[in-house]
């Protein structure tokens, strides 16, 4: 059962995500912003970290080279909500699974959940 991270700024996305994971059959905790998921990330384990690139504060893409370091083991999938393909370039240059623009269909993004939480298990 893989244990997920949800990063995001929009609490609605968040909680509705969270849900949704939940319904799947997923652990699943969320966090408003980088700082705080760093903070979460020092103290438990997760698989996934789904993470929007745009925060206040610690951005996606700061959060996501400190859990490479930290955590290099999780997966992350950065959200964009930028039209630009550059915060996603960014994102993969830093060690991020994948990246998806919102609004993205919950569906898509828990099969891209599923993939991330698979090749973790492969240790690939």
């Amino acid at each position: 059962m893989p244990k997920v991270l949800v990063v995001d700024d929009d609490d609605e996305f968040r909680e509705l995500m969270v849900k949704r994971l939940i319904a799947g059959k997923m652990k699943a905790e969320d966090a408003k912003n980088g700082s705080r998921a760093m903070e979460i990330l020092k103290q438990k384990e997760f698989d996934v970290v789904v993470l929007d690139v745009k925060m206040p504060g610690v951005g996606g893409i700061e959060t996501l080279k400190w859990i490479k370091i930290n955590q290099p083991r999780v997966e992350v999938i950065m959200l964009t909500g930028d039209v630009s393909v550059e915060a996603g370039i960014k994102g993969m240059q830093s060690g991020a699974f994948d990246y998806v623009s919102k609004p993205v269909p919950m569906n898509e993004l828990i099969d891209k959940i599923r993939q991330a939480y698979e090749k973790r298990l492969m240790g690939v």
